[in-house]
C-alpha cells in the first residue's frame, strides 16, 4: 500500500462498485434463504413447527430491511443528459452505515443456515442488538454521561497553575 494520503474514488467508480456490493449480498440473501427453505421447509416439513416459520419470516424482514437501506443509500442520481451525477454513498467506506447493515446479513445468513441443524443457534443472533447497544454506549451515552459538566471558561489562573508546577518540580 503507498504512503501518504489515501485516493479518492471517483463518482463512476463508487458507482460500478456499489452496483457489485449490491449483487453480492443479493446473492448470499437469496443463497442463505434458499439452503433454509429446502432444508427446513421442503425436506424436514412435517417438523416445521411455528417456530421454524417464525424465524423465516423474521429473517425476510431483516434482509428485505437491511438490503432496501443499503439500496437507498447507493441510489445514484443522473444528470438530464443522462450522465452520471453522484454515485451514492459509498457502500465500502469503512465505519459508515452500510458496514453495519453488511454485518446483519452476513450475521443474519449464517445464522440461517446454521440453525438448519438446530434451531437454539439462533440465539447467535442477539449479538447485533448486543453489538448496537455497545456502539450506541461508546459514541453517544457513555461520552454524554462522563463529559465535564463544568464549564468550559473556567481554566485555572496563571498563578495556581505556577504555584502547581513549583510544587512539583520541589517533590522531584
Amino acid at each position: 500500500q503507498p504512503k501518504g494520503k489515501a485516493g479518492t474514488k471517483g463518482k463512476k467508480q463508487i458507482f460500478e462498485e456499489n452496483r457489485e456490493t449490491l449483487r453480492f449480498y443479493l446473492r448470499i440473501i437469496l443463497g442463505a434463504s434458499a439452503v433454509y427453505a429446502v432444508v427446513n421447509l421442503v425436506i424436514f416439513y412435517p417438523a416445521a413447527s411455528a417456530w421454524t416459520w417464525l424465524v423465516f419470516v423474521f429473517s425476510s424482514v431483516v434482509y428485505g430491511t437491511s438490503y432496501r437501506s443499503m439500496n437507498s443509500m447507493a441510489k445514484p442520481s443522473f444528470a438530464e443528459d443522462g450522465s452520471l451525477a453522484d454515485g451514492g454513498i459509498d457502500l465500502n467506506m469503512e465505519q459508515g452505515m452500510a458496514e453495519h447493515l453488511k454485518d446483519v446479513i452476513l450475521l443474519t445468513a449464517m445464522v440461517q443456515v446454521l440453525s438448519c441443524f438446530s434451531l437454539y443457534v439462533w440465539y447467535f443472533w442477539l449479538l447485533a442488538p448486543g453489538r448496537a447497544l455497545y456502539l450506541l454506549w461508546v459514541n453517544i451515552l457513555g461520552p454524554w454521561f462522563t463529559a465535564d459538566s463544568s464549564p468550559a471558561g473556567q481554566e485555572p489562573n496563571e498563578k495556581k497553575q505556577r504555584r502547581q508546577e513549583r510544587r512539583q518540580m520541589k517533590r522531584f
